[in-house]
């Protein structure tokens, strides 16, 4: 028989943890605060949240932030991207050519011609600029609602909602969206989804692999002119350790430049701390 207290326990996971993106029902939830020191110990604050496919078990570094939703920036180019290949919209992320626009960016990369795995690789906003708007605004609308994707709202242009506009995803949204990618269960072709996952940034750790794309506040095409600095950045992906796949999202605070490369740094402490590289 369930205590009073096993119950609210589960009650409670089941109110922070998106529950209709994991296979299993309402895995275990863990709060494991000690993740917090790695932010701390680069300055910063963030929050980090995991899923552990091979035992179902989500961990988060907290239970406030993790929940916080804020824009996901460029983090949602891994949407953008299956969203691109269901429609035809890019039919080939390897041959199909996206023109620079001739303007010139303070970002060098971006300054140039590029396939959507160059583009994704470099995280050239323009070019995705450009694929949601052929898009469109009533296919991108549904396939955003077909995902579960946040809060949903593609509101303040559609070459923005996810810069500058209404979206607005968590860090445990964003792990129960990427899991769904990772076991190609998105209501879309397996096709679109081996492409993206076969196009996003990979990184060696050790023995392990880990897949997932950044994403930065307040960097978009014109402020990468103007020159405004990023507020918050994103990782958001999964590991690779064997055959354990581990999903994972992490949010934190650019209070120096240096914050930028710390993404990739503490979410491999984190990684490691919860046994998942």
């Amino acid at each position: 028989m369930l205590s009073r207290r096993h119950v609210l326990s589960l009650a409670a996971a089941a109110a922070v943890i998106p529950v209709p993106a994991f296979a299993t029902g309402v895995p275990r939830y863990e709060v494991r605060k000690n993740l917090q020191k790695y932010f701390t110990d680069d300055g910063t604050v963030g929050a980090f949240a995991a899923f552990r496919a091979d035992d179902q078990h989500v961990i988060a570094s907290d239970n406030t932030r993790a929940r916080e939703a804020v824009l996901p920036a460029s983090s949602f180019k891994i949407a953008n991207s299956v969203i691109a290949l269901e429609t035809g919209v890019v039919a080939d992320p390897d041959k199909d050519i996206f023109k620079w626009d001739g303007v010139t960016r303070s970002i060098p990369e971006w300054n140039k011609d590029h396939t959507m795995r160059t583009a994704i690789a470099a995280s050239v906003v323009p070019v995705y600029q450009q694929i949601a708007r052929r898009i469109g605004k009533e296919r991108m609308q549904t396939y955003v609602d077909a995902f579960e994707y946040g809060n949903r709202n593609i509101g303040g242009g559609i070459d923005r909602f996810w810069l500058t506009g209404d979206l607005r995803i968590s860090p445990l949204e964003q792990i129960a969206f990427v899991d769904k990618l990772r076991r190609r269960t998105l209501p879309v072709s397996k096709r679109a989804q081996d492409l993206t996952a076969d196009i996003l940034p990979v990184t060696k750790a050790g023995d392990s692999v880990i897949r997932a794309k950044t994403g930065l506040i307040g960097v978009d095409d014109r402020t990468a002119v103007e020159g405004v600095k990023a507020s918050l950045g994103w990782l958001v992906g999964w590991a690779e350790k064997g055959s354990a796949q581990t999903v994972f999202a992490l949010n934190l605070d650019i209070r120096e430049d240096r914050h930028i490369a710390s993404r990739m740094k503490i979410a491999q402490q984190c990684l490691s701390d919860i046994g998942a590289i």
